[in-house]
C-alpha cells in the first residue's frame, strides 16, 4: 500500500496557513533519490543528471537538485531563464527542444548550454541564428517499433522527434565542416517504463550508433545522453525500477560495446523527471462536496487544473483519506473537481474508506507532471507549491494563484480597470 510522506498531523498544521488545495513536496526523498541515482551510475566519470524542468517547473527545486549535483534539461526559454536565474548555466544545462524559436537557439548559446539538435534541418537555421559551437549533441530516431522482449513499449516512427541514422552520419560530417569538435547522442523511445531493462536496451543501441558514427565521420562522441523514459509504480504493489540493477546493465552494456571500441571515456547523461520528482509529491485536497445520483460523487477543492494526467489519458494517481488509512475501502466513489467537463476525475469507481465533508484527501505521485501541466479552464487558478522540509518545517516555494495574476496579460487594456481583486 502506497504511504504518504506526510502525516495527518502535519498537514493540519501545514492548512492552517496554507489552504488546500496545495502540491507538497518532501525534499528528504528527493535528495535521496537523487543520490541513489548518482551511485547507480558512479562507475561512469563522466556522469551527469539533467532534470527535466518540464517536469517540476520550479526554482527550489532546481536549487535542491544542483546542491546533489545536477544540471537542467531545458525545452523552452522560460525554462533556460529558470536554470540561468538559480545559477545553472553552461554545460550544465541540456538545451532539448524541438521546432525550436530562433531566440531559443539565441538564448541557449548566449548561456553556453549544450544544445541538442532535434532535426538535420536545424543544422543551417543554428548556424544562420546563433553560429555552431564547438560541442553539439544530435537527437536519434531510430524509426520503427520499440520493444523489450515480447513487449511493444512506443512507436518511434510515430514520433516527431530526432535524426534518422543517415542523417546523423551526415548531420555529424556537415556539423564538423562547420566547426563543431565535440559531440553528443541523445535519444529518448519509451515513456515511464517500469522496466529494469528499458535503459540498458537503449544504451546498447545508442553505443552502437557511436561506434557506427565515430568510423564513418572520425567524429569524437563525448557524450551519450540516455534522456528519461525511467518511470515510476503509479499502483500499490507494481513493482519499482531497481535504479541499481539498471546503472548495471548499462555498465555491462557500455564494457561490451564502447570500451572495445577504444570509447571507454564517453560519459553517460540521463534527463530524468518523472523518476526524480513524482514521488516525492502530493497533490493534497479537501473534500467539499458529496453526490449522491446513479453513482457516489466526492467533490474536491482541486481539480484537473492542479492534476490533469487522470482527465487527460486516464492516468492512475492513488488516494489516501488521511486519518482513514487503516478503515476497509468499503465505499465506491467518483473523486471529481469542479470543472465543466465530465473527465475532470481524479478516480473513478475507486474503492475508498467513507469520506467525510472536510476530510483531507492526499493524491500521490504528483511531485512531477503535476503542477507543471495545470492550465486556467473555467477561470480556475493554479494552486500553492510547498516543500516539506528535511527538518520537518515546511516553505511555501510558489504562491498560489489569485484573480490578479489571471488578469495581468490584459494589464493593456483599461477594460477591466475598475475591477476588485
Amino acid at each position: 500500500m502506497k504511504k504518504p510522506f506526510v502525516t495527518l498531523e502535519q498537514l493540519k498544521e501545514i492548512t492552517n496557513k496554507y489552504p488546500t488545495p496545495f502540491h507538497l513536496y518532501d525534499e528528504k526523498g528527493i535528495r535521496e533519490n537523487a543520490r541513489r541515482l548518482k551511485a547507480a551510475f558512479a562507475w561512469n566519470k563522466g556522469f551527469k543528471e539533467y532534470f527535466a524542468v518540464k517536469a517540476t517547473p520550479n526554482p527550489y527545486i532546481l536549487k535542491i537538485l544542483q546542491e546533489e549535483g545536477c544540471g537542467a534539461d531545458c525545452s523552452s526559454m522560460t525554462e533556460l531563464m529558470m536554470s540561468e536565474a538559480v545559477g545553472i548555466t553552461g554545460s550544465d544545462i541540456m538545451f532539448s527542444s524541438n521546432a525550436t524559436p530562433a531566440e531559443e537557439f539565441l538564448k541557449a548559446a548566449e548561456l553556453n548550454a549544450t544544445i541538442n539538435l532535434d532535426d538535420f534541418t536545424h543544422i543551417d537555421f543554428l548556424n544562420k541564428v546563433a553560429g555552431i559551437p564547438e560541442t553539439i549533441s544530435c537527437r536519434f530516431n531510430p524509426g520503427g517499433v520499440f520493444s523489450l522482449g515480447t513487449d511493444i513499449m512506443d512507436n518511434p516512427g510515430e514520433a516527431k522527434y530526432g535524426f534518422t541514422k543517415e542523417q546523423m552520419i551526415e548531420g555529424y560530417k556537415k556539423l564538423m565542416g562547420m566547426g563543431a569538435k565535440y559531440f553528443g547522442i541523445h535519444s529518448f523511445l519509451a515513456s515511464n517504463t517500469v522496466s529494469n531493462e528499458y535503459y540498458p536496451t537503449l544504451a546498447k543501441i545508442l553505443f552502437e550508433l557511436a561506434v557506427e558514427l565515430k568510423e564513418k565521420t572520425g567524429a569524437t562522441i563525448k557524450f551519450i545522453n540516455l534522456s528519461g523514459g525511467v518511470g515510476i509504480p503509479y499502483r500499490p504493489g507494481q513493482p519499482a525500477n531497481d535504479i541499481m540493477e539498471i546503472g548495471e546493465g548499462v555498465r555491462k552494456a557500455f564494457e561490451e560495446t564502447l570500451v572495445p571500441a577504444g570509447m571507454g571515456d564517453v560519459s553517460i547523461f540521463t534527463e530524468l523527471g518523472r523518476y526524480m520528482l513524482a514521488p516525492y509529491g502530493h497533490l493534497v485536497a479537501t473534500a467539499i462536496h458529496e453526490k449522491h445520483i446513479y453513482k457516489e460523487y466526492i467533490g474536491l477543492d482541486a481539480s484537473a487544473v492542479n492534476l490533469m494526467r487522470p482527465a487527460m489519458y486516464g492516468a492512475y494517481h492513488h488516494i489516501t483519506v488521511m486519518g482513514k488509512e487503516n478503515e476497509p475501502c468499503d465505499h465506491k466513489y467518483d473523486i471529481t473537481g469542479s470543472l465543466c467537463e465530465n473527465n475532470d476525475k481524479f478516480a473513478i469507481d475507486r474503492m475508498l474508506p467513507n469520506i467525510d465533508l472536510g476530510d483531507l484527501i492526499v493524491i500521490h505521485d504528483t511531485g512531477a507532471h503535476g503542477y507543471s501541466m495545470g492550465y486556467n479552464y473555467n477561470g480556475k487558478l493554479k494552486s500553492a507549491e510547498i516543500l516539506l522540509k528535511e527538518d520537518g518545517g515546511v516553505q511555501l516555494i510558489r504562491r498560489a494563484e489569485t484573480p490578479k495574476d489571471y488578469f495581468a496579460t490584459f494589464d493593456f487594456s483599461d477594460v477591466l480597470k475598475d475591477m476588485k481583486y
